[in-house]
């Protein structure tokens, strides 16, 4: 449920950004859509089914209460996004049932209000609604707005719900021994997935609303006394600056705040696993939560982040750090292979073993294409058969994708259009590309390969190598919300190592990443552990002493 008292309370406690940016919108909004009810019911129904088109799905259902004079109320809601179980008990019944409507009968417009409000509405979250704005935001948030005669104030009553989409196991992300939960696009569903594992009041949630026309509810969530206030405060920043008239997915808050955007590396994190979102929250980022996505995305995003999965804290450090140096390795072939590959056997044929140039160069023989030509005919392929594979229903996608690379592959070598040794390299490239755990970044690397060949096949490795250089420096000179890219590499930061290129024990992951956190470092007592070692190291006889 959307809680529009949380809104409420943010917005009377946010910073003096904030406050600006709301009187910016007010004083932009035009005086008709602030204006205030009428006190003619019949008014204010007229003008709600002229200002919304007379829509057959918002409805008006009326009602009488007391009988000398007739003191006449109205319920609006709009009938796809209530919960319709609760609207028919907690406000149609109350209202058509109320033992007190004798008592009524002879009552004001004002005291009619007071008793709905305070006695006969049993529901959970009841406000106060003045104005047209505020009538059609609860309405289109799925929301009860009761009119009352004679009384220029309606009640807002909080029935959201409406039908979504069910908690399932992750489709990107998936994990062998993590939680096998995943966000939907529900974001009261996925702000208590998140309170589930985080159980702390120190857990703070602001909510904002970004659309002119869709007013989306945006979420941001960080811990409080552990989060960086500067890097809380540029969030806020960033989404209060956003002037749009829509936004329909993550993918747009995304796009809209991202530090640096004329760079193929993704400066904001994003992901599906409620697992992931707490840990990174533990350590001191901001989650941003958008409603209608199952992504929520998380910053400071840092390049190590991209190649951490949900498994890497469920196994022994030993497995997880040989895994994730295997992903590394797998980052470097998507993005350097065919490169590597066309740069030796254009240039630097020396530097092959001589029996292997001899079985390459009997395998090209007949081929009419340059290493090049052959590579980027081969790429394109598989790029097409990836994307296809992607696009086509599910039953028989995979099918296409396995069955479409063997005969395209088989067939163009046969043909004598590319040699053998090239499938066997962009096919190990297609293969090493999906060990990436962050989809983003691999597509990243499948982007920059196609440049790195070309350059390759100019002045081979010289060129590779000064592109490689080129590739290090920009990836230096990004910044995540103010947090350096590379970080813990560049500036290197030896206490942050325990966890970058690979993992050591949990229990000696005692601190908080200092590139993001230098307020609350401290995030586990390592003493405990080493206290236990000691003690189990002893000799059995001291130990039965005690």
């Amino acid at each position: 449920m959307k809680m529009k008292f949380i809104r409420k309370f943010t917005q009377k406690t946010r910073n003096g950004s904030n406050r600006n940016r709301d009187e910016n919108h007010q004083s932009s909004a035009t005086d008709d859509g602030h204006r205030p009810l009428d006190t003619d019911l019949d008014i204010n129904i007229k003008r709600f089914r002229e200002e919304t088109g007379n829509s057959p799905d918002l409805k008006v259902r009326q009602f009488e209460l007391g009988s000398n004079p007739q003191i006449r109320v109205a319920a609006i809601y709009n009938e796809g996004l209530v919960d319709q179980p609760q609207l028919n008990e907690f406000v149609i019944q109350p209202l058509m049932l109320s033992k007190d409507r004798g008592s009524l009968s002879e009552a004001s417009g004002e005291q009619v209000f007071h008793f709905l409000r305070n006695h006969a509405l049993p529901v959970g979250e009841v406000d106060t609604v003045e104005n047209w704005n505020e009538v059609m935001n609860t309405v289109m948030d799925g929301n009860t707005i009761i009119f009352i005669d004679h009384f220029p104030v309606a009640i807002g009553c909080n029935t959201s719900g409406g039908e979504w989409r069910g908690i399932e196991k992750p489709t990107t992300e998936l994990s062998i021994r993590g939680p096998k939960d995943s966000f939907n696009e529900s974001i009261s569903t996925n702000i208590s997935l998140i309170r589930r594992r985080i159980k702390s009041p120190n857990l703070w949630l602001e909510m904002y609303r970004i659309g002119e026309i869709t007013h989306t509810d945006v979420a941001i969530m960080y811990m409080n006394g552990i989060v960086s206030d500067q890097i809380v405060e540029e969030v806020r920043q960033r989404l209060t600056g956003i002037k749009v008239d829509g936004i329909l997915q993550a993918g747009n808050i995304e796009q809209l705040i991202e530090d640096q955007t004329m760079t193929p590396f993704p400066t904001v994190y994003n992901t599906e696993r409620p697992d992931l979102v707490s840990r990174y929250l533990l350590d001191g980022r901001v989650a941003i939560i958008v409603d209608g996505t199952p992504f929520v995305l998380l910053v400071p995003a840092l390049f190590t982040q991209f190649f951490v999965a949900s498994d890497d804290y469920a196994q022994r450090y030993d497995i997880s750090s040989f895994i994730r140096l295997l992903r590394y390795a797998s980052f470097l072939i998507s993005l350097l292979g065919p490169s590597i590959y066309i740069a030796a056997i254009t240039f630097h044929q020396e530097m092959i073993p001589t029996p292997l140039l001899f079985s390459l160069a009997a395998t090209r023989e007949g081929v009419p294409f340059p290493a090049l030509v052959e590579a980027l005919l081969m790429e394109l392929s598989f790029e097409i058969l990836r994307e296809a594979g992607i696009r086509m229903p599910r039953a028989v996608g995979q099918a296409v994708s396995i069955v479409g690379a063997l005969v395209l592959g088989q067939a163009a070598v046969q043909a004598g259009i590319v040699s053998p040794a090239m499938v066997i390299v962009v096919s190990i490239t297609g293969i090493a590309s999906f060990s990436t755990p962050a989809y983003n970044l691999a597509v990243s690397a499948r982007l920059i390969r196609f440049v790195l060949m070309i350059l390759a096949a100019t002045f081979g490795f010289y060129t590779l190598t000064l592109a490689m250089i080129v590739l290090v420096a920009h990836l230096s000179s990004l910044r995540s919300f103010g947090i350096p890219y590379l970080s813990p590499y560049a500036p290197f930061q030896m206490d942050d190592q325990k966890d970058a290129l690979v993992r050591l024990p949990l229990w000696m992951l005692a601190t908080r990443t200092k590139a993001i956190n230098k307020k609350n470092i401290k995030k586990m007592e390592p003493s405990g552990h080493s206290m236990l070692k000691k003690q189990n190291n002893r000799p059995e006889g001291e130990r039965h002493e005690e």
